[in-house]
Formats: C-alpha cells, structure tokens, sequence
C-alpha cells in the first residue's frame, strides 16, 4: 500500500495509564460513534501480523441510504511525531477513519482496516491532506484506488481523553479516482477538494466519475 504520510518509530508502551489503557479509549471511541450514528448494523475485525485487531463498524442506511463505516482500534495508541527520536506513549494525535458510501460497499471493511492499521504496521502518521493508497479499487467494481483525508469535526465531534493525551478525532476518508490522486499529488489536497465543489460532486455516490481536471 502506498502512502504520504510521514514516518515514526516504535510507541507501544506498558506504562499508560490505565484511564488511556487500550480498552479504556477504545470503549470511549465506540460509546462516541453509537452516540453519533446509533447502533451498528454491523461489526468485522481484522488482525495484522504485528499489530492490534482492528474492527470496523457499520452503521444505517439512514433516511438518505447512506452507510457510514467507522475504524475502532486506530485510536489505542498515539501516532507519535516522526521527528521524535524516542515516541512519547501517550502524547501524540489519535484518529478513527469513517467512509459514508451511499448504499453501501461492505467489501470495503478489510480496505479500511488495512488504512487504519498503518500506524502500526508502517509507522505513519494520518492526518488531514494527506492520502491513502492500496493500489486496487477500494471495493470490487469501484472507480477509486485511493482516499483523501479530509478534516474532521463535521460529522464526528472531537473526542477529549484524559490529560495529558490529545484527543481523538475522526478523520473522514473521500474516494478518489487515479486521476484525481495523480492531480492531488501535484496540486495538493485543496485544489482537488475546490474541483469538487465547483462541479457538486456527491462524493459518497460509489459509482461517480472523476470529476474534470483540465
């Protein structure tokens, strides 16, 4: 899988406090999501060599037919700053990911649990602006091969933990066609997110088109 996001080192520690213990922040991150979206229809975990499981929860169709899947286990650990020599156990930004997809795609789930495990497995921090990639569609069928993160608070609040760790927050994933992510990465994020507002395009549609880049 493909990436741009900045690399760090080991942060795993046994010294947490229990408060920020795996479970303790995992059990907040699920209580905010139900808060937020109501019970899951849906539940998957997926395991990494060398890495904590993640699951992925599937929440509606709402009134629009919109499916949200939502990460659960990203958050455990903080993403240390990757100009840190040694990686702080407890400071450091924490995120879920979230894809609203009209209808729903629930082939996705490995593809999300996959971008919420590279923390772990590769040692990146993900964060707003940056991009992920894993090179085949998203789902069978689908037009895009990679997603944009997009800011978070709009959908999902913040979620404050104890001090003196940051909170989690929930970074929204937008799909994107090889062409968009070839013009994203020259450039950059917001002149791609200011196409897509010129042109409306419903970027939860599973089946859109890129939108025109000339």
């Amino acid at each position: 899988m493909s990436h741009d996001f900045p690399l760090f080192g080991d942060f795993s520690s046994p010294d947490e406090p229990s408060d920020l213990s795996r479970a303790a922040v995992l059990a907040a991150v699920e209580a905010r999501l139900l808060t937020t979206f109501g019970e899951p229809a849906g539940r998957a975990s997926v395991t990494f060599l060398g890495a904590d499981r993640i699951e992925v929860l599937r929440f509606g169709p709402d009134g629009d037919g919109l499916v949200r899947y939502a990460t659960l286990g990203m958050a455990a650990a903080p993403m240390a700053d990757p100009s840190a020599v040694v990686a702080d156990p407890v400071r450091g930004p924490r995120a879920e990911l979230v894809l609203s997809v009209r209808g729903g795609r629930d082939e996705v789930l490995r593809t999300l649990a996959t971008f919420a495990a590279t923390p772990q497995v590769e040692g990146l921090v993900v964060a707003p602006g940056g991009s992920l990639d894993v090179g085949d569609p998203l789902w069978p069928g689908a037009p895009f091969t990679s997603v944009l993160v997009a800011e978070p608070g709009g959908l999902v609040a913040d979620l404050e933990l104890a001090d003196p760790a940051d909170p989690v927050r929930f970074l929204p994933l937008l799909p994107m066609t090889p062409n968009e992510a070839a013009f994203k990465r020259v450039q950059g994020a917001a002149a791609l997110e200011e196409r897509w507002l010129r042109h409306g395009t419903d970027l939860r549609d599973p089946q859109r088109r890129a939108v025109p880049l000339d």
